[in-house]
């Protein structure tokens, strides 16, 4: 999978240049083990995370939606070894992380951090704000606390709050959007150059919401970041990213540039979820559900295409076979870099409805338009 290339500053720690992604993902994979099962049975595994393979350009912003469930956050902490992989690589900026001639879990963090959904959970309540934020530069840069205090404070004016004001204030003495801005200037201490940003947002009310995403902007055009966005809101992703991949349960299903995945969806669950945005338009009032049901059990996911018991185009090939490589899970390309895994996009796949050859991009734009008119009924004939 291909990234949008991003014309950045050098950094004194780039080592491919700005042609070599800064992140490149192959089919990575969690699966939890669940409860022990009686009598011998095998026991139960849920399959969080299942062969999900992609590329970041330096300089670029990712954004990854998804129903809740689907892997993103799991994704999100695989990256970072907060959660150990099962298999899969991960390379960054050319090195294999955890390789013996790539580079280690601890220089990663130096050069990836996180900023979680929960502002107030994720600082600690017992410390001042300026101590929070020069808790990394102190024992990890090894920096004088003098020195690790003044960038604290420095950050602090960065991300929009007075030193003044704020550096000997507690977590529980600032507003959400606050917290917020002070996760976002302690994973900045450590000068990143990737910050994955897990529904950084999604807790603020939508004034304070515009507030931290100009903040965003502004920041990684300054420190030239890189950013993974990981959301629910589909017009925030669509506003603050270049490319965005779509989960669904466990896999991702389509990826590509921002304005083609919003602009000629192609996998109908990627239409379902725009289906579901709100529209202002009173002429465009949603009168029936995108989608019906819920997502199917990771513990015991369906054969073939995992979303086929909610899709209203499925068919017998999507039951038996998987648009997918089963061993190294892979997204079939459909023009340049916009990318879908459904068997109605691959010519010759066996669905009545897949183009008979390899020039049938302009059946499938029709069918996307088909789609878009007819979706949102479950499919009755196939099941698990």
């Amino acid at each position: 999978m291909s990234g949008v290339r991003a014309i950045v500053p050098l950094d004194r720690r780039d080592r491919g240049g700005p042609a070599q992604p800064l992140l490149l993902v192959r089919d990575l994979k969690k699966h939890f083990p669940g409860n022990g099962r009686l009598f011998g049975r095998a026991r139960e595994i849920v399959q969080a995370v299942d062969g999900v393979s992609f590329s970041l350009a330096k300089g670029a912003t990712l954004g990854v939606v998804g129903e809740s469930g689907c892997g993103k956050s799991t994704t999100a902490r695989l990256l970072l070894h907060l959660i150990e992989p099962d298999a899969g690589e991960i390379i960054f900026d050319g090195d294999g992380v955890g390789e013996p001639q790539g580079i280690s879990v601890r220089d990663l963090r130096l050069q990836m951090q996180m900023v979680f959904q929960d502002s107030y959970s994720s600082l600690n309540p017992r410390a001042t704000i300026a101590d929070i934020i020069a808790f990394g530069p102190r024992t990890v840069k090894h920096l004088r606390p003098d020195r690790a205090r003044e960038r604290a404070e420095r950050l602090l004016d960065q991300v929009g709050l007075r030193p003044s004001l704020f550096a000997r204030r507690y977590p529980h003495e600032l507003s959400g959007g606050q917290r917020q801005r002070v996760n976002i200037a302690r994973a900045l201490a450590l000068e990143p150059r990737l910050l994955i940003l897990d529904e950084a947002v999604s807790a603020l009310d939508k004034s304070v919401e515009a507030q931290i995403l100009n903040l965003l902007v502004e920041l990684r055009r300054e420190w030239a970041l890189t950013y993974i966005f990981i959301s629910h809101d589909l017009n925030v992703v669509r506003h603050i990213s270049d490319r965005v991949v779509v989960m669904y349960l466990g896999r991702i299903v389509e990826a590509g540039a921002a304005a083609a995945i919003f602009g000629r969806p192609l996998h109908p669950y990627t239409q379902a979820l725009l289906r579901a945005m709100p529209s202002m338009d009173p002429d465009r009032r949603s009168t029936e559900p995108p989608l019906s049901g819920d997502p199917p059990n990771p513990i015991n996911p369906p054969s073939g295409c995992r979303f086929r018991p909610r899709c209203a185009f499925a068919e017998e090939i999507c039951a038996h076979s998987s648009p997918k490589l089963e061993a190294s899970p892979r997204l079939d390309p459909i023009g340049g870099d916009h990318e879908v895994a459904c068997h109605m996009m691959v010519p010759g796949s066996g669905h009545s409805r897949a183009s008979a050859s390899a020039d049938g991009l302009r059946s499938r734009e029709a069918l996307t338009a088909l789609q878009a008119g007819e979706g949102g009924a479950r499919a009755e004939g196939v099941g698990r």
